[in-house]
């Protein structure tokens, strides 16, 4: 796992990552600006040394070094600004897979505290401003060329110009920096507030089924409004600040360009300038507004990537979830089960045995369910006690591997975009055909148009909710991992499909390990025995016929 990352290291980072192309596009994008500080001076020399002269072949020359500065500069930027294009998308890409692979690394973490969508909007928009600063670097430092060449332009043409251009331009530049802190400040909740916004959006799409069953669709509505309010006021404050920092940068440019023009104006009729050194003061001094609006413009944006990369670090820095685990897991593992003293959530020191090759049902309440699903996929680490698989603890696994043998199965597991028949090989190298019939998938796919090879769009939208629970459920029977924990695997099926995935289930695992976490009694009624959990321990435990007839509290659970 990476150590501590700090904003500053994100943006130095991306830099050094493309130094060379970086380096390449400072070089080239110099020449360009240096080019174009010197076609006002060539102006000035062909009047100068032609016109006023009257000398043609002067004239002509001097119109060919123009020329020539022409092609020179023009060439400059068009190989500088595409090495500094191939360094923005190279940065851009890299980061994104950074936050990709600390997002999906084994021992999580990352996504702690964090919407999907939130983690979206950092590996998207964030990125793209922290990998701006590949063709930002670049032409800031070639705007400060443009400046030094001015600068010594005018020196030549009049020492009381260049110096105003020299000492007059640091302060500016300061200023300008100064002026940037509110748009930095403003652009981190900005950001916050537009991915809290986005994050909260996918929760409310990927349950916009659920939502309208229940009901809840003007909740929805009013959360939504609310976040997104939200989202709005930061935009505009943010923005607010970026125009104020715009004028503001006008402004100031426009006074120093008049203050260099009015010195000029005097410098010309004291007739201490040539007709020639004066068109090409004016000319520097009209050429030196673009150069101090870029460097504003590219200060603007470097607030804001300092902003982001601040974000993105947050995420590649984000403590682990679950510790390491070096041992690995024996490839003949029997898939013996142990829980001991588990304290997590309202667990308070579940104690639980499940031999190798058991089908056991466990009765518990949604948190406490959802407290031993996350001990059991090792998504964290629980505050006491542990799981062990065949009597050795299940930290002592790479999280990888241990997931491998202890494999979760979700209740809203969700499929990618495929056919069926890939989802369902994605779980692993089990026999396809005896997933598909035990979880009853193969009357789904007698449905379909082009059946195994139907496609299916992301996260399974395209298919109902029975249909991809059964998928989902076949996919993970063909992994045929030494366990099995499958969490309300059937809640969206009839009774009778029900029924027969509960006696497939029993029949494909037969010899290997299975836990249920549900409810539903056709399924506990197939398991070789039940748990029942309650306030954070177990409670009772026995067949499902058995705690059927004595077990009151249990009944009631169970055929409510």
């Amino acid at each position: 796992m990476t150590g501590e990352i700090t904003g500053r290291s994100v943006r130095w980072g991306a830099i050094r990552a493309e130094r060379w192309h970086v380096l390449a596009a400072v070089l080239l994008l110099c020449g360009h600006q240096a080019g174009e500080a010197l076609v006002p001076v060539l102006v000035g020399v062909v009047i100068d040394q032609g016109v006023a002269a009257g000398d043609l072949r002067a004239m002509l020359l001097w119109l060919l070094v123009l020329g020539l500065d022409f092609l020179f500069l023009s060439n400059c930027f068009r190989f500088g600004a595409r090495r500094a294009r191939h360094a923005e998308r190279h940065t851009d890409r890299r980061l994104r897979l950074r936050i990709a692979d600390r997002v999906l690394h084994p021992r999580g973490g990352a996504e702690s505290g964090r919407l999907p969508g939130v983690l979206a909007s950092v590996a998207t928009s964030d990125t793209q401003r922290v990998a701006g600063l590949g063709f930002g670097v670049p032409l800031l430092l070639a705007q400060g060329t443009a400046l030094v060449v001015a600068a010594v332009a005018l020196l030549r043409i009049s020492l009381p110009l260049g110096l105003l251009i020299l000492l007059g331009t640091p302060p500016l530049l300061l200023l300008l920096h100064l002026l940037g802190r509110p748009l930095e400040k403003r652009s981190g909740p900005e950001q916050e507030r537009a991915a809290q916004a986005s994050g909260v959006a996918a929760d409310l799409v990927a349950g916009i089924r659920v939502l309208k069953g229940i009901g809840a669709g003007p909740a929805a509505v009013h959360r939504y409004t609310g976040t997104s309010r939200a989202a709005l006021r930061a935009t505009l404050r943010a923005t607010g600040s970026q125009a104020w920092y715009q004028g503001a940068v006008l402004l100031l440019n426009g006074l120093f360009l008049a203050l260099v023009a009015l010195v000029g104006g005097r410098l010309a009729l004291a007739g201490e300038l040539s007709v020639g050194g004066l068109v090409a003061a004016v000319g520097l001094a009209q050429f030196l507004v673009g150069p101090l609006e870029t460097i504003g413009f590219v200060n603007a944006r470097l607030a804001q990537a300092r902003a982001s990369s601040d974000r993105i670090a947050d995420v590649l820095s984000a403590p682990p979830a679950v510790a390491p685990g070096e041992r690995p897991v024996p490839g003949d593992s029997p898939g013996a089960l142990t829980v001991r003293g588990l304290r997590a959530g309202p667990l308070t020191g579940l104690d639980l045995d499940v031999p190798a090759g058991e089908l056991v049902g466990i009765v518990a309440d949604p948190a406490a369910a959802t407290a031993l699903l996350a001990a059991l996929a090792r998504e964290s680490d629980p505050e006491e006690g542990g799981v062990e698989l065949d009597r050795v603890p299940l930290g002592a696994y790479p999280p990888e591997q241990a997931r491998a043998a202890v494999l979760v199965a979700a209740h809203e597991a969700a499929l990618f975009a495929g056919t069926v028949a890939e989802n369902v090989r994605a779980g692993g190298p089990g026999d396809p055909a005896a997933a598909l019939a035990a979880a009853g998938a193969d009357q789904v796919l007698e449905s379909l148009p082009e059946g195994a090879d139907t496609p299916v769009t992301e996260q399974g939208r395209s298919l109902s909710g029975g249909q991809r629970q059964r998928v989902a459920l076949a996919r993970a029977l063909v992994a045929d991992a030494p366990v099995l924990v499958l969490h309300d695997p059937t809640t969206a099926v009839d009774t009778v499909t029900e029924a027969r995935i509960a006696e497939g289930l029993r029949l494909l695992r037969a010899g290997r390990t299975t836990v249920l976490l549900t409810t539903s009694p056709t399924l506990l009624a197939v398991a070789d025995r039940v748990v029942v959990v309650d306030e954070g321990r177990v409670r009772a435990e026995g067949t499902h016929a058995d705690l059927l007839a004595g077990d009151p509290a249990y009944r009631g659970l169970v055929l409510a």
